[in-house]
């Protein structure tokens, strides 16, 4: 009998972990990720420890299915689709484009959103606070800080007369971005050119144009193409003497001189929030669309001596951050 009860005792140990982890596969949540550029490393840590907050753990309870376009936006069509049909609960997306995509490739996925400058204007929900539908998510309202990043370029370089605006032609919302511009630029008295970059090859050419036309600094709009290329960008600038300003951190931690916008990590972690409400039965319909309420000024004092500047100390009085 006793050997029969330790026979037993063995087949219960050693079925225990396996049934254990079918209960733990039973129970995982599935969600996509959806991205232009491959997501920075500091942004996904804070959207896995968010997740983590809210009791959802990658590889255990919760199971992400990364996708990215390599900064190639023609591509996310198609990775939408692939994720849709892998009937994910939840599709996360960062930027205008992959969100879009998202939206096109499902009608009954709930999408979570990020990096999105204006979700009505480009046809992703119906109002900030009742968004409709299947969508909703974090706006990074970088539409309206447009002018506040001209302001910026014109209060550290008061001599500053013209401005060249480099867009990426792949985001849908570039024509909103270039009308602000355009409005905050006859407001602060500023000339104001834009152009597009499609390839590398036509960077240099760009901006070597830029400085025969006495432009005196770039304004970078958000792009993939943009972004995924930051520190070629920096260099070519700083080699013809351009100061540039940035929508967030990482391009000024690039080269740029400055960079002001939402910290993109945290709105990560908001995302989570939305994530983990919609996987508890909450519908994205009800859920208004959230805004950040925290800017950050980085300035890159490194650049600022490669281009032989001084920046005032009013710009540097504001900064949130300095790259020494």
């Amino acid at each position: 009998m006793q050997l029969i009860g330790l026979v037993l005792v063995l087949v219960v140990l050693t079925l225990a972990p396996l049934a254990m982890e079918a209960q733990q596969t039973e129970k995982a949540r599935r969600i996509g990720f959806l991205s232009g550029p491959a997501p920075a490393a500091v942004n996904l840590d804070m959207f896995r420890r968010s997740l983590r907050e809210h009791g959802y753990v990658e590889r255990g309870n919760l199971l992400i299915e990364w996708r990215s376009a390599e900064g190639h936006d023609d591509r996310l069509p198609g990775l939408a689709t692939e994720l849709a049909r892998l009937n994910v609960e939840i599709i996360v997306t960062e930027g205008t484009a992959a969100a879009l995509a998202a939206k096109n490739a499902t009608g009954a996925t709930p999408i979570v959103f990020t990096f999105v400058l204006d979700p009505v204007a480009v046809g992703l929900v119906t109002s900030l606070a009742r968004p409709g539908g299947n969508v909703t998510g974090v706006t990074n309202v970088s539409l309206d800080l447009t002018g506040k990043r001209l302001e910026l370029l014109r209060d550290a370089i008061p001599s500053l007369k013209s401005v060249t605006l480099l867009t990426d032609p792949a985001n849908p919302a570039n024509n909103l971005i270039v009308n602000d511009a355009q409005l905050a630029a006859r407001r602060l008295g500023l000339e104001l050119r834009h152009v597009e970059v499609r390839h590398l090859t036509e960077l240099e050419p760009t901006l070597t144009t830029a400085v025969q036309q006495r432009t005196g600094a770039v304004l970078l709009v958000p792009g993939a193409f943009i972004f995924m290329h930051r520190l070629r960008i920096a260099d070519v600038a700083i080699k013809h003497g351009l100061p540039v300003i940035g929508w967030q951190s990482p391009l000024a931690e690039s080269g740029a001189l400055m960079s002001y916008g939402p910290n993109n990590a945290e709105m990560l972690g908001r995302a989570a929030h939305y994530v983990a409400k919609i996987l508890k039965g909450a519908k994205p319909a009800d859920l208004p669309v959230e805004q950040p309420t925290k800017f950050d000024l980085v300035v890159n004092l490194k650049t600022a001596k490669a281009l032989g500047l001084t920046i005032p100390p009013s710009v540097l009085g504001r900064a949130d951050h300095m790259i020494e």
